[in-house]
């Protein structure tokens, strides 16, 4: 368990961090929603080690957290600009976004489809250590099915030795997952999971227009 409240201190944690993502090993990092567990997103083994660590399969593969906005072109293709308005306005913060995943990345997420979810966290500490890392999959720390975990201690009673290296950043700032949109289908933006940005604020600043309504949603 490293400290990383304190950017005059938390040197030596992300150094521990930093050193464990280049190895391969699996860590547990805060963030602004609740906390993450992750890995280098270029090792295809560390991935399986996160998913492994989580008892989650590869049909359910992790977001990618990423430093920067201008990342996005590096990894993703085709970025709508509704989209691209949404990451202007959300991130960093509780946003993330699936976009078509660029065809020559070596990196094995799970079936992703060609696709890859992306988010830039608005948490000083992660943003710090993925400015050194560069992209990591990074999904929620818990075992899957339990309630995700706001402090490092909820994530280290639920992920034990699976995680090398665990950042102790207090406790969660939102204690609520981020909300998902789809960017990917050809019709417009879709909702998959409401969380810590609501859908008034995605039509705000994307235009009803930009959203396409599932049958089951119009139905229920």
């Amino acid at each position: 368990m490293y400290p990383c409240s304190d950017p005059s201190s938390w040197g030596p944690s992300l150094d521990a961090a930093v050193d464990a993502v280049n190895r391969g090993a699996v860590i547990v990092l805060p963030t602004d929603t609740v906390y993450g567990v992750g890995a280098d997103a270029f090792q295809p083994n560390a991935v399986a080690a996160v998913l492994a660590a989580k008892g989650r399969g590869r049909q359910m593969p992790p977001p990618v957290l990423i430093p920067d906005v201008r990342t996005v072109d590096g990894l993703g293709m085709d970025v709508p600009l509704s989209a691209r308005a949404l990451m202007e306005a959300f991130w960093p913060g509780a946003l993330t976004v699936i976009v078509n995943a660029q065809p020559s990345l070596a990196w094995d997420l799970g079936d992703t489809h060609g696709t890859v979810a992306l988010r830039m966290p608005d948490h000083p500490a992660a943003l710090a250590l993925l400015k050194r890392t560069g992209p990591l999959a990074v999904t929620s720390a818990n075992k899957t099915g339990e309630p995700a975990a706001t402090s490092a201690a909820d994530a280290e009673a639920q992920l034990g030795d699976a995680v090398a290296v665990y950042l102790d950043g207090g406790v969660s700032p939102l204690g609520t997952a981020s909300t998902i949109v789809d960017a990917t289908h050809p019709a417009g933006l879709r909702v998959l999971r409401d969380g810590g940005v609501s859908r008034e604020q995605l039509v705000e600043i994307a235009g009803a227009d930009a959203f396409v309504v599932d049958a089951e949603e119009s139905d229920g």
